[in-house]
């Protein structure tokens, strides 16, 4: 990656955010299909603002706005949602009504974990097998039981993971637009955009035990609510992402370890590139935002995984938001909150061979979580952190972080400067604005 000087904090252009806002319209409620000519102000039929974040570099992103009337579909349910994405043609959009639960069989009719379950596996049966008072700790789960589970969480697979082509728009109708339990997946395609929908509790119903994960072992579990998968020119805007009704605090201990049914809120991974992330809630969650899932994939990954992340909430979270690896990630005005009391371990991930540029995000954390833990180390050199504010407070981020820890500091130079910025707000502007507008319903 070519270097560059220090990136300057950018608190011009605001005769911007008008042009911004007129993009940000209400959806109407109903949503029919579209005849003839589409008004502008149909947000289904939005694209990318011009500079807005690495999405818009190159041929930009525009997802279904092209789309002819035989390709816009309006979904209510997972038959329906199935059925749209798998449709041939050309560009299309996806309008989704409602409430759609993925968990539910070809008639409708809910699936439970037990509906999946094959082969005779049962979750006591596993707890039994491979405790690690008889099975130890220094080996994988192996034989009858380990083999149902991944049987039983291959069943589950094929009815959560939904594929999203090239040139699609999906998008919410309406404040309550929700894909309960889905894993959508933006794989090996170019040109999609996904905007307000609430993504919740995208769960796993066979968490595999890993007792070499960490000093004590972890419970591992697969689906992320929207994984982008080798994709290009991907827009994710005014979306929520949420475990809501299956928070992990109510979640039960095996082995003294937490019985983690949830993966990732939002990973970017595998060659993926070109990603604007705009005007989204990140809210109740673990391991929320991963971009690049391994340090030994320079092959695939070194030059790519480019991701803009503005004017987000990431609220109530315990880390990754998000976890770098390889990317050039610019990362400004966001706001991230966390809770009194709530289980925290970092922001920034700084991994291996990470650009990160973090500016003017406004960060309202409790008395007891230290600046210094806003930023984490994952084998990374170097982090540009500049005009962000701790409790209306400008705080340096990086300093704070290498005075933490003398003997494995950062850099201030992550090499890059970013240029797709339409503009910049004020930090001090910008927890106000974020709480205000970022989330699905949100898009007038």
């Amino acid at each position: 990656m070519p270097a560059h000087h220090r990136p300057v904090h950018r608190s011009a252009h605001r005769a911007a955010a008008a042009g911004c806002a007129a993009l940000l319209l209400a959806l109407a409620a109903p949503v029919a299909q579209a005849h003839g000519r589409h008004p502008v102000s149909d947000p289904a039929r939005a694209t990318l603002p011009a500079g807005d974040g690495w999405a818009a570099a190159g041929t930009g992103t525009t997802g279904g706005a092209a789309a002819d009337a035989a390709h816009v579909f309006t979904v209510t349910d997972r038959a329906s949602l199935a059925a749209a994405l798998a449709a041939g043609g050309g560009p299309r959009i996806i309008r989704v009504k409602g409430t759609i639960d993925v968990n539910t069989a070809a008639d409708g009719s809910p699936l439970t974990c037990e509906d999946y379950a094959t082969d005779g596996y049962s979750r006591d049966a596993y707890l039994a097998a491979y405790d690690p008072a008889t099975w130890g700790r220094d080996r994988l789960p192996s034989g009858a039981q380990e083999d149902a589970r991944a049987a039983s969480a291959a069943r589950q697979a094929a009815r959560v993971e939904l594929k999203v082509p090239a040139d699609t728009t999906v998008i919410g109708v309406g404040g309550d637009a929700r894909i309960l339990g889905g894993d959508l997946q933006v794989k090996g395609v170019d040109n999609v955009i996904v905007r307000n929908l609430t993504f919740e509790d995208a769960y796993d119903c066979f968490p595999q035990w890993d007792p070499t994960d960490g000093d004590s072992g972890n419970w591992n579990s697969e689906y992320d609510n929207l994984v982008v998968q080798g994709s290009t020119h991907v827009w994710v805007d005014h979306d929520t992402f949420t475990d809501g009704r299956r928070p992990d605090a109510a979640q039960p201990t095996y082995y003294d370890r937490l019985y983690q049914q949830h993966d990732g809120e939002l990973d970017v991974v595998k060659g993926a590139d070109q990603v604007t992330l705009s005007w989204n809630a990140f809210t109740d969650h673990d391991k929320t935002l991963l971009f690049g899932n391994s340090d030994g994939a320079a092959a695939t990954d070194a030059g790519r995984l480019r991701v803009t992340l503005h004017h987000n909430l990431v609220s109530g979270i315990v880390e990754r938001a998000p976890r770098v690896r390889f990317g050039q990630v610019d990362a400004y005005n966001n706001h991230y909150v966390v809770g009194s009391g709530q289980d925290y371990e970092y922001s920034l991930g700084i991994g291996v061979d990470s650009h990160v540029v973090a500016e003017a995000n406004a960060f309202t954390l409790p008395a007891t979580v230290d600046p210094a833990r806003v930023v984490r180390k994952w084998g990374g050199t170097a982090l540009t952190a500049d005009h962000n504010l701790v409790n209306g407070r400008t705080v340096d981020l990086l300093a704070a972080y290498n005075a933490a820890n003398p003997s494995d500091t950062l850099g201030a130079d992550a090499g890059w400067t970013p240029v797709l910025r339409p503009h910049v707000d004020r930090p001090e502007t910008v927890a106000a604005a974020v709480d205000r507008g970022a989330g699905a319903g949100k898009l007038g």
